[in-house]
């Protein structure tokens, strides 16, 4: 149990905009019990959805600070320019390191529709910790 709450914790915090390793805690904690893998990938993508919906409304916060021009960054430009090519699509690719944190904030910069926004990340980060697991369980 503990276990879980230490990978829960690791996916949330590397979901915000603090730098954290939650992949290489996945399979730490996979390689101290490969059993519980389906726990692991549970509450990897929960946290790290719970962590990124926070930038999200971190980013729904900072309407108020931020104007369309302020975004020059190539990183913020970037993700809107995938956000105006496929709207709420985009956050499938949350998951991404950098740009899928920016990607979160934009999301919520721009209103984007919470419930919408929620799955696609959610989806995003599942497959990528589903990834993590499997490469892993392929190689023991």
């Amino acid at each position: 149990m503990t276990e879980l709450w230490l990978m829960f914790s690791g996916a949330f915090l590397a979901a915000t905009l603090l730098p954290g390793g939650s992949e290489v805690l996945l399979i730490g904690l996979l390689q101290q019990d490969n059993q519980s893998w389906l726990g692991l990938l549970i509450v990897a993508s929960l946290g790290n959805t719970l962590g990124a919906v926070t930038s999200y409304y971190l980013g729904r916060a900072g309407r108020f600070a931020k104007s369309p021009a302020d975004f020059d960054n190539k990183y913020y430009q970037r993700s809107l320019g995938w956000f105006e090519r496929f709207g709420v699509w985009a956050l499938l690719l949350s998951w991404l390191p950098l740009i899928g944190d920016i990607l979160c904030l934009i999301a919520g910069w721009l209103k984007l529709p919470m419930v919408s926004s929620t799955i696609m990340i959610f989806i995003g980060k599942t497959v990528r910790y589903s990834l993590i697991v499997f490469v892993f369980m392929a190689a023991i």
